[in-house]
């Protein structure tokens, strides 16, 4: 890695999209812009890198975001970008506006991509952890989890008071393909009987045993909040089990779906995007390259990219004991 200083920086999103991207786009782009540097905002992630689809940013460029969900840069899956040629055509139109550095705002796919394009070519990257799903090493928090998980027990308690009123069990999907934090903090808010998840073997019969335990003692409404990636394969598969097992109880299927992804970010996810987008340039002025910037305990915490990969973290045996006792 050469010593020269950075000057000139681009900036993306990319993967899917999630609340708060607009607050780090703007913290990074104001952090940068105050140091000097040029900033320049790549439209529709590695996609717009490919087809040349950048454009220099300044402070008003990211003027009345900071509230908005979804990002204004855009974000699209880019096949180009897998095959050397892509990568050579991206890091051509960054080289022909001199830019030395690059922020990447996005999930672990993201990161292996800049990871790549890092090392074939003269380009610094940092990574910021942008994904409902919370599942990315060397983080507490990504940005948008706060805002997802929030809109989802928004939603659940709603579907609550129609449970309540018709004595009804209510299967609720909640998103998390390989990570069932959402369906966790969501349904242990909401007071949840049942959590179904990836990280854990769903026993679908002691499911079923425990309804028809909360059946006797007429305890008659019940949640069950399911990851959209649990081996059952979701609210659909499990209801499809419960229904037949016990078909007199009236079941009724959720799936809380998109409405998870956007929104005005919460106050959190405010914060912790513009502090991460704060420290992304700082790493790139001060020479910490190729690193996604994280914050644990409170602390920020960098990780180099290609350790930020997707977190198979465990999930901690004891929220699942607090689950169950709390449900009970």
């Amino acid at each position: 890695m050469s010593d020269s200083k950075v000057k000139k920086i681009g900036v993306l999103t990319s993967g899917g999209d999630s609340p708060g991207m607009n607050a780090a786009v703007r913290a990074v782009v104001r952090t940068g812009l105050y140091h000097g540097l040029e900033m320049y905002g790549i439209i529709r992630g590695y996609a717009g890198m490919v087809d040349d689809d950048i454009f220099k940013m300044e402070s008003r460029s990211v003027a009345n975001i900071i509230q908005r969900g979804g990002t204004i840069l855009k974000t699209a899956r880019c096949k180009e970008f897998f095959e050397y040629e892509g990568r050579k055509k991206a890091y051509e139109n960054l080289k022909k506006r001199n830019i030395d550095g690059l922020v990447v705002i996005g999930g672990d796919g993201s990161f292996n991509g800049a990871l790549k394009f890092s090392q074939e070519f003269d380009i610094p990257c940092i990574g910021l952890p942008g994904t409902i799903d919370k599942d990315i090493a060397g983080t507490d928090f990504t940005i948008g989890f706060d805002t997802a998980v929030n809109t989802a027990v928004e939603a659940i308690d709603k579907i609550r008071d129609t449970a309540d009123a018709h004595d009804r069990l209510f299967i609720i999907e909640v998103m998390g393909r390989d990570a069932g934090y959402i369906a966790l903090h969501s349904g242990i808010a909401t007071g949840a009987e049942h959590i179904l998840i990836p990280e854990k073997k769903t026993d679908i019969d002691q499911v079923v045993k425990s309804l028809q335990e909360k059946e006797k003692r007429r305890k008659l409404v019940n949640l069950i909040v399911v990851a959209e990636g649990d081996e059952f394969g979701g609210a659909e598969e499990v209801a499809k089990h419960v229904k037949a097992k016990l078909p007199h109880i009236d079941t009724r299927v959720c799936i809380l779906g998109h409405i998870q992804r956007g929104g005005s970010p919460t106050c959190l996810d405010r914060l912790i995007a513009s502090r991460m987008g704060y420290h992304a340039v700082e790493s790139l002025m001060t020479g910490r390259n190729n690193v996604m910037v994280g914050i644990q305990n409170n602390k920020m915490h960098y990780t180099p990219l290609e350790n930020a990969v997707k977190a198979k973290q465990k999930i901690n045996e004891e929220w699942m004991k607090i689950v169950k006792i709390l449900a009970s």
